[in-house]
């Protein structure tokens, strides 16, 4: 029997019987969290953190409520939001993942300079500053370690570790945190981050402006207030 004809009769076979039976065993899935879940886990507190330049950034905490061991933070700082806002509104889950929320951290989110509920001025991928001559030499390396520093003498029962994760512009904040690090700060993982908008970027594509990308930024960030 030739190929052509032995695929010819498998299909017929296999349109005829139907699919074989699968020996897996069928799992219920997880049921996806609540705010709820996270209300029952966690309580929530709001702060605004001093920054060296007397900026405060708005930073919402969630820390376990089981104060039988010492907690690390997993801190993520945003320009996308923090809400819901509110010491009694909680998220849908907290933490990259289900595991996470069961396992038991500090969850940190922080509103990055400029943005929501922070204080100071945005601006879109602040680069970093190598030379700072006082404290109004600010960028996300400073923002990040000040906020560290705050966290680490104001909330109790923390063990004194710092975990970072973000991706695309989140994953800018972690990219760079890292440089002049906290040394609290013990892991980051800056996933997909944002970095050279003119070299294969979403805004620029090798130099050249793209318009209608740039409006779809504008009407997004306009959306999101």
């Amino acid at each position: 029997m030739n190929r052509a004809r032995w695929i010819a009769t498998l299909f017929v076979l296999l349109t005829i019987t139907g699919p074989l039976p699968s020996r897996a065993v069928a799992q219920t899935p997880d049921k996806p969290s609540t705010p709820e879940d996270v209300r029952a886990q966690y309580t929530k507190y709001e702060y605004r953190v001093p920054m060296r330049d007397g900026s405060r950034l708005f930073t919402a905490v969630y820390v376990p409520k089981h104060p039988s061991q010492k907690y690390p933070f997993l801190l993520v700082r945003t320009p996308y939001s923090v809400r819901p806002y509110g010491v009694d509104q909680y998220p849908q889950s907290v933490g990259p993942s289900k595991e996470f929320q069961k396992e038991g951290f500090m969850f940190v989110y922080q509103d990055a300079r400029g943005r929501y509920m922070s204080e100071g001025e945005f601006e879109q991928v602040r680069p970093f500053q190598p030379n700072k001559r006082g404290p109004s030499d600010v960028d996300e390396s400073t923002d990040t370690y000040d906020t560290i520093e705050w966290l680490l003498a104001n909330v109790p029962n923390n063990n004194g570790r710092v975990g970072m994760i973000g991706i695309s512009q989140p994953g800018f904040h972690v990219a760079e945190s890292v440089i002049d690090s906290h040394p609290a700060l013990k892991a980051a993982s800056p996933q997909a981050p944002t970095a050279d908008y003119y070299m294969g970027d979403d805004v620029y594509h090798n130099g050249a402006f793209m318009l209608a990308a740039k409006l779809v930024l504008r009407v997004l960030s306009t959306a999101r207030g």
